[in-house]
């Protein structure tokens, strides 16, 4: 989910104005709100803990999920009980994949922009946020780039550990299929505990987005006649007023040309990155033990380790000069969303071109087919569905890219996004609603966005 859908989710269910607050004014007849959430460390770390956990979950629980059940089995045999089994047998191979899932959130995290942005405030301005305030508000190019550089660095050394450990898990010829690994869950104990940890996650990922799809239909009705907020009860007048420009203003972008101008960046975001990504993800996969690839992977892995911001800082400084002077470009949004989509499209396509079988590929070249043929007629309808899921991962990405984009799109091409920081921006209950209700639809397009790559995803083991 884009980080600004995520910041509006978590303020309709616990900001000043979300359901927990207003339920316990209501209650206790209260007269100001009694949770402060916004604007606190709590509210960055559980915004960050909402995105990672399904990282640890993808990247852990797929690992998991593949491991050889005999394991476990011969253990038993020989007197191990659970416990030991698991600390002994079960742990020393998650290792790499735990390792690995906790490098990608430490990335991630020192990398996040739009959550502590929206959430954080002043008080938690990070190294990301300072590079985007000495770029946008003191024009202090020289320093951001400093501070940049300084992140680059550190992500660099990171990035290259989770690639070596990130290569030990894309093994499948190795591990089982979940048809022979899945168990059925046997006893009461097991049962309880499943239900627990499935009611926390669903508490956890699934509420505050359900609080701010239903928050989007819902008016408190405070200041309608100043503001035109519509009556109390459920209404789409929050919708309605996205093509209304009551404040008469010579900048106004009605968002449902925002939403044009974000597909029309989509899909140009899909064709730049498909066609980068691909021949990248057969080079990794074609020559997978070669030593180039040791450097070319976190060469090529490295802008998911990069912040959005500091890649954005990165085209302004580079792209200033003819001829490639594109600051003023409206190409310059997707150039800079293929290199944030571009790592996501090689980690969808590496895993499928590297379990298509060699010997495919040479019965093709005995019979005379040459290596174009090879890669029209054997590699790309094998790897079909990955492009599909790659795709997909480009567009949602693009859809919801925020960092690069605050820093280089023109005010009269604005996104989805830029336009849900607008109205998160500005005071006022109407402004609030149609921060929740854009937020509510890009947060819809995304989630079609997911089902289709969890539909046509390759079944083995997960990879960013």
């Amino acid at each position: 989910m884009p980080t600004l859908v995520v910041a509006a989710a978590f303020n309709a269910f616990l900001g000043p104005q979300g359901w927990i607050n207003l339920v316990l004014i209501k209650f206790f007849d209260l007269s100001t709100p009694p949770i402060h959430f916004t604007n606190t460390l709590f509210a960055i770390l559980i915004a960050h803990v909402f995105y990672n956990t399904t990282i640890v979950l993808r990247m852990v629980g797929d690992f998991w999920s593949h491991l050889d059940p005999h394991l476990t089995q011969v253990a038993h045999t020989l007197g191990a009980n659970r416990w030991y089994t698991f600390t002994k047998v079960l742990f020393p191979l998650l290792i790499p994949s735990i390792a690995a899932a906790s490098l990608l959130v430490f990335i991630f995290d020192f990398t996040s922009f739009g959550v502590i942005l929206i959430l954080g405030g002043p008080r938690f301005a990070t190294l990301e946020v300072e590079i985007y305030y000495q770029t946008i508000s003191l024009f202090n190019l020289p320093l951001a780039a400093t501070l940049a550089l300084l992140q680059l660095l550190c992500t660099l050394g990171i990035t290259i550990v989770y690639t070596r450990l990130s290569s030990r898990l894309t093994q499948p010829l190795y591990l089982k299929s979940r048809v022979y690994t899945q168990e059925r869950l046997i006893g009461w104990r097991s049962r309880i505990f499943a239900t627990i940890i499935v009611s926390f996650l669903i508490l956890l990922l699934v509420t505050p987005l359900v609080s701010l799809a239903v928050r989007s239909f819902t008016s408190l009705g405070m200041g309608r006649i100043q503001t035109g907020d519509p009556p109390p009860g459920l209404t789409l007048d929050y919708y309605r007023e996205l093509s209304i420009n009551r404040q008469s203003s010579l900048f106004y972008v009605p968002p449902t040309k925002a939403i044009i101008i974000s597909l029309g960046y989509a899909i140009a975001t899909v064709i730049l990155a498909i066609a980068l990504g691909f021949p990248a993800a057969w080079a990794l996969a074609r020559y997978s033990h070669a030593h180039i690839n040791r450097l070319l992977d976190p060469i090529l892995m490295l802008p998911i380790g990069t912040s959005a911001v500091t890649l954005g800082l990165g085209f302004i400084v580079a792209l200033n000069r003819p001829p490639l002077d594109l600051r003023a470009s409206p190409w310059l949004v997707p150039i800079a969303h293929t290199l944030v989509a571009f790592p996501f499209v090689v980690r969808s396509l590496t895993p499928a071109l590297r379990s298509i079988q060699p010997r495919l590929r040479y019965a093709a070249a005995m019979l005379g087919a040459s290596s174009g043929s090879i890669v029209r007629f054997i590699e790309l309808p094998l790897v079909g569905r990955s492009l599909l899921v790659a795709a997909t991962f480009a567009f949602a990405i693009s859809l919801g890219e925020f960092g690069a984009t605050a820093l280089i799109a023109r005010p009269e091409y604005p996104t989805v996004p830029l336009v849900i920081y607008r109205y998160l921006s500005l005071p006022g209950n109407l402004n609030y609603g149609q921060a929740l209700a854009l937020s509510t639809i890009l947060m819809a397009v995304c989630a079609v966005g997911i089902l289709t790559i969890e539909r046509f995803r390759i079944g083995g083991i997960g990879e960013f």
